[in-house]
């Protein structure tokens, strides 16, 4: 397979000009979604149904309280329901799913990560497939918008205690945007021939007189929420390499721009909310830089192909996806790592070292760029807030941030989201390869079995869910490891953020003065970037030295 710049470049400008035709027109939508103060019939019916008083907003405190109570009671009921599959309508002869198999697909889905440890075709019907996993990437999707929405409340409103009401937030999230989005992308999805059936399986009889049972079901409807909720589990095993979720080049490249719909808009409504959109165009420039450059270094890295192991297989071909070629393959790598999606169209564990070790960075970086729906954005305005912090120090000012002070409280807040997540990653993957009887789940040898234990837990903690398809990962150890990994990795960032929004939520504003310095435009953009790159720098390069980057440097 030969790599086509041509059409590479050709696919990314495509990108690029309907994501910035919709970026304004959504980012006002979603504003008006969470500046309204109406609800319709759908969601005061829940509100009834679960005893919310839509009029009441929360302290973060409670709001926290909320997505955690949300999050348990959501593992809980996916979990059980998991065991009870044998015995539930539309699970065909399926029995109850493995107890650690269970555990670890419940906390997948409830973070968004949706990471994979089982065969779908085999393990799971259509029941749990419909009423528990697709209903996930709604929630899932939904508890990240509703997040940093509570954070930019925190930012732009002043001297009060309250963020708004986690229920009022995910019922409109749910029914006003995933929902209408999602449901226009099925049905773009079925005409460009994605599956759409209640059969679980279909037997087709050849000529030959060889039968051939062929899998099917709701794949449209499932596919289009798990790519647009930045979700990424898939209806099959191959995920968005296989033909009946992913069957032609435009559902391909259509895939990709659902992936970046939402994040990419959401800088425009976090602009307009707190009145001043240059600050969520500084916020989208630099989500787009990180892109770009990004899927021309990953172009790049398949291109050139190095590595033995690509050696050893005879160049690209083994993994990556035969109908489109390479370059399709790079950006949808690159999307699915630099969003929280973790959807794959090539087998992660098939690009050259040097891909592979990019698409780890690109999860390392906190996936913001421009990240998973409402966790991408949350990310960066923290990097943000440090960021100003730094340049605050240069000037000689106590740092502000859209005329609040960044305190010792603040600052706190923002360090410990920082190290969360490497520190997540770097332990869990540190105690994994000190045990020899565990490291035998990771087939490889050499550099490349790190790469694969340091892979699982960097998908794992950034709730990606992607992997290096070569370790197995559905033993007790593994699923209790990753189970960790994927649910401290979610809910202690939430922590931390819905603990700032109340701190800067109960501050007066500062006047702007001539020692204020802006967070917007290209200097300000600059700084920004930078902070990104190196606070993943020092955090990752010895263990990518360790991993990809020997691999990759091997001849």
């Amino acid at each position: 397979m030969t790599f086509n710049p041509a059409s590479f470049a050709a696919q990314v400008a495509a990108l690029l000009i309907v994501l910035a035709a919709v970026h304004k027109p959504l980012g006002i939508y979603l504003a008006r979604v969470f500046e309204g103060t109406t609800s319709s019939r759908p969601e005061r019916l829940f509100y009834r149904l679960a005893g919310v008083d839509a009029d009441t907003e929360q302290t973060w405190s409670v709001y926290l309280r909320s997505v955690l109570a949300f999050s348990a009671v959501s593992i809980l009921a996916v979990f059980g329901l998991q065991r009870l599959q044998g015995v539930l309508p539309g699970s065909g002869s399926l029995p109850g799913v493995d107890p650690w198999v269970a555990m670890n697909t419940a906390i997948s889905f409830v973070t968004n990560t949706n990471w994979q440890t089982y065969v779908p075709e085999t393990t799971v019907g259509i029941f749990v497939q419909m009423a528990l996993l697709a209903v996930q990437n709604f929630l899932s999707a939904a508890v990240g918008i509703v997040v940093v929405v509570a954070l930019i409340r925190g930012i732009a409103r002043t001297r009060t205690d309250r963020l708004g009401n986690f229920w009022v937030d995910l019922a409109r999230t749910s029914f006003r945007v995933l929902l209408p989005i999602a449901f226009v992308a099925a049905l773009v999805m079925v005409l460009g021939g994605v599956v759409q059936n209640f059969w679980p399986t279909d037997v087709a009889n050849q000529a030959s007189g060889i039968s051939q049972t062929i899998p099917g079901g709701p794949v449209a409807s499932q596919e289009a929420i798990k790519i647009l909720g930045t979700n990424g589990g898939g209806y099959f095993n191959a995920n968005s390499a296989h033909p009946f979720e992913n069957p032609n080049a435009f559902i391909s490249l259509f895939e990709v721009f659902l992936i970046l719909l939402i994040p990419s808009a959401l800088p425009y409504a976090y602009g307009r909310m707190v009145g001043d959109q240059k600050q969520g165009y500084t916020v989208a420039a630099v989500m787009g830089t990180l892109w770009l450059a990004s899927t021309a270094l990953m172009g790049w890295a398949v291109a050139a192909g190095q590595g033995t192991a690509t050696a050893a297989a005879g160049g690209l071909g083994e993994g990556f996806e035969q109908r489109f070629g390479p370059a399709p393959s790079a950006i949808f790598a690159t999307s699915t790592t630099l969003t929280s999606t973790g959807a794959v169209n090539v087998a992660h564990d098939s690009l050259p070292p040097l891909a592979g070790g990019i698409a780890m960075v690109n999860m390392m970086l906190g996936e913001v760029a421009p990240g998973g729906t409402g966790s991408g954005l949350y990310g960066l305005l923290i990097l943000s807030i440090i960021s100003v912090f730094i340049a605050g120090l240069m000037v000689g000012r106590t740092p502000e941030y859209l005329g609040k002070k960044i305190g010792p409280t603040e600052m706190k807040l923002a360090a410990m989201y920082i190290l969360v997540t490497p520190t997540l990653v770097l332990a869990l993957s540190g105690i994994t390869v000190l045990l020899p009887d565990i490291m035998a789940n990771a087939p490889a040898t050499g550099p490349h079995q790190f790469s694969e234990v340091l892979y699982a837990f960097t998908s794992g903690a950034n709730n990606n869910g992607s992997a290096f398809g070569g370790i197995t990962t559905s033993g007790p150890f593994m699923s209790v490891m990753l189970g960790l990994g994927m649910l401290l990795g979610r809910l202690l960032p939430i922590v931390l953020v819905l603990a700032l929004a109340g701190s800067l939520a109960r501050q007066g504003k500062v006047p702007a003065s001539a020692g204020t310095v802006p967070t917007h435009g290209p200097l300000f953009g600059s700084l920004l970037l930078g902070v990104t790159v190196i606070m993943t720098a020092l955090s990752y390069f010895p263990a990518l030295a360790l991993g990809p980057l020997a691999e990759g440097l091997l001849k």
